[in-house]
């Protein structure tokens, strides 16, 4: 009780600011929860998917490769089997394996830039409030002779909304960096799979249809 008393205190001593870097801290907390949970619906274990995928491709069983993607609607399922449908429409597969994983990187990417605004707003906003505490600190209108005190009080309590901010943007930049690594792993995964279907659906019928023309 102690604690939470005092960091009230702390709150309403920090100025109006305060209330905006609230907001940016229960802004990074949802963001974080939000794309923590979503990451870890859309991760999979890559190799083990391709390790069952390739002998489907290997053997041009095209329907039983997407009965496998369908199975699973993790980002590199998703990817592989609208390459595995364009392949079947005839239609340009590297075209739609593109297109594919474009789309999963961006619903991967969301909210990530509100945490890289976060990172610069929140010392922007503490600073703001800082600034405001010391003008109000350093007024004539509030100066009183013999009482140096109350100054150097007031920019103590201005100097809350500095390290309120700055402790802010350290946890949006933590979890900017965090979510922006899983995201480069995931886009490496994405990539890996749109090559292994380019070598086994274009590059190997193009030998095959190159040897029996030579046949």
């Amino acid at each position: 009780m102690e604690f939470l008393s005092q960091s009230l205190s702390l709150f309403h001593k920090g100025g109006p600011v305060m209330y905006l870097l609230m907001i940016c801290s229960l802004a990074v907390v949802a963001i974080a929860i939000e794309r923590f949970l979503y990451y870890r619906v859309m991760s999979t274990d890559t190799q083990s998917f391709l390790t069952k995928l390739q002998p489907l491709l290997e053997r041009q069983k095209v329907a039983e490769a997407v009965q496998l993607c369908e199975k699973m609607p993790k980002v590199v399922h998703q990817v592989a089997l609208e390459g595995l449908r364009a392949y079947q429409r005839g239609s340009n597969v590297e075209n739609a394996l593109e297109s594919a994983a474009q789309l999963s990187a961006a619903h991967l990417r969301e909210s990530l830039n509100y945490l890289s605004t976060i990172v610069t707003l929140s010392p922007l906003f503490g600073l703001l409030g800082t600034v405001i505490g010391m003008i109000n600190s350093f007024s004539v209108f509030n100066m009183q002779a013999g009482q140096p005190m109350a100054i150097t009080g007031g920019v103590g309590e201005a100097l809350i909304a500095t390290a309120t901010g700055l402790t802010v943007a350290v946890m949006a930049l933590l979890a900017h960096t965090y979510f922006s690594h899983r995201l480069d792993k995931f886009v490496t995964d994405m990539e890996q799979v749109c090559a292994v279907m380019v070598n086994y659906l274009l590059t190997k019928k193009s030998l095959r249809r190159e040897h029996h023309e030579i046949a």
